[in-house]
Parts: structure tokens; C-alpha cells; sequence
């Protein structure tokens, strides 16, 4: 993967080129890793090979507090090919069947891919939903010190969105 960091930081610059209104800054991974936990607040938007951005998704997670409420999009910007939507956490086996997921970060996935799509009334619907639901302590999962099971989360976030 060494071999192909020079080939990725041209096309980087070829690509950036393209939208002299947004600024590139390159930084090595380590560094960046650094900066994410020191000044969270100043990333918008992270562009990193996929094996960097897998690394840096997972640590962004935890610095909010949990792999369970982080939503991740890999996005295809010219619609030539499918943009693709998915939980920061991947399919978590270890849990599976158990009760005991934080579906947050799933929900969340389905409404990026929704605002994505064109429906970014629904998406903020559902996003509202969501916010609502992890003010509440009775509907956190364990990931998040609260005591809630999947469903109980999932029931919350729904009649969320039957209340909008």
C-alpha cells in the first residue's frame, strides 16, 4: 500500500484542482489521527484511501462515544455509479441476535442515503427522530450507558417519526 501513496497524492491533486473553492490540505495519517482527537471540530469532510479512511471512520466513532452512532457514505459525487450507506461498525457478529446493537448508526445510514437520493425532508424527519431518541436516557443502549435494547431504540425512533 506504501507503493501507491505517491500515485493516490497525484490524483488527489489532478482531482482537487477541479474545486479551486475547496481547500486540500495533506497530512500524514498519523498526524491526522492526532488532530481528530485534538480538534474534532474542525473536520468537515475527511477524502483518505480506503484503508485510512477505515481507520480514521472507527476513531472519529469514538471520539463521539461509540461505534453505534456513527453513519458512513461512500459517495460516487457524479451518479455514474452507486453511492453505498452503511454503520461505521460493519455487521458486528459478535452481537448479532443478541438485542443488544445500537441500531442508531444504521437509521442513520438509511437517511444520509435518503438526503442522497433527493428526499431530504424524510431524511430530516428521521435524523429529528433520532436526536430526540438519544436525548432521552431511557432509550441509549449500553454502548452509550443506557439500558435499552435494539428494538426499544428502534420502537422510540419510530414514534419519533409518527409524532412529525
Amino acid at each position: 500500500i506504501i507503493h501507491t501513496m505517491p500515485f493516490w497524492d497525484e490524483i488527489i491533486i489532478e482531482v482537487s484542482s477541479e474545486y479551486p473553492d475547496i481547500s486540500l490540505r495533506k497530512v500524514l495519517i498519523d498526524a491526522l489521527a492526532a488532530e481528530m482527537v485534538q480538534r474534532p471540530h474542525e473536520f468537515d469532510v475527511v477524502v483518505a484511501s480506503n484503508l485510512f479512511g477505515d481507520i480514521l471512520s472507527d476513531l472519529a466513532a469514538a471520539t463521539v462515544g461509540s461505534l453505534g452512532v456513527a453513519a458512513s457514505a461512500n459517495l460516487n459525487p457524479e451518479r455514474l455509479f452507486p453511492s453505498m450507506f452503511e454503520p461505521v461498525h460493519g455487521s458486528a457478529p459478535d452481537i448479532a441476535g443478541r438485542g443488544i446493537a445500537n441500531p442508531v448508526a444504521a437509521i442513520w445510514s438509511g437517511a444520509m442515503m435518503l438526503d442522497h437520493l433527493g428526499h431530504p425532508e424524510i431524511a430530516d424527519r428521521i435524523m429529528q427522530s433520532v436526536e430526540s431518541s438519544l436525548l432521552d436516557p431511557a432509550t441509549r443502549t449500553a454502548d452509550l450507558q443506557g439500558t435499552a435494547d435494539t428494538a426499544g431504540v428502534t420502537d422510540a425512533i419510530l414514534e419519533g417519526l409518527e409524532q412529525r
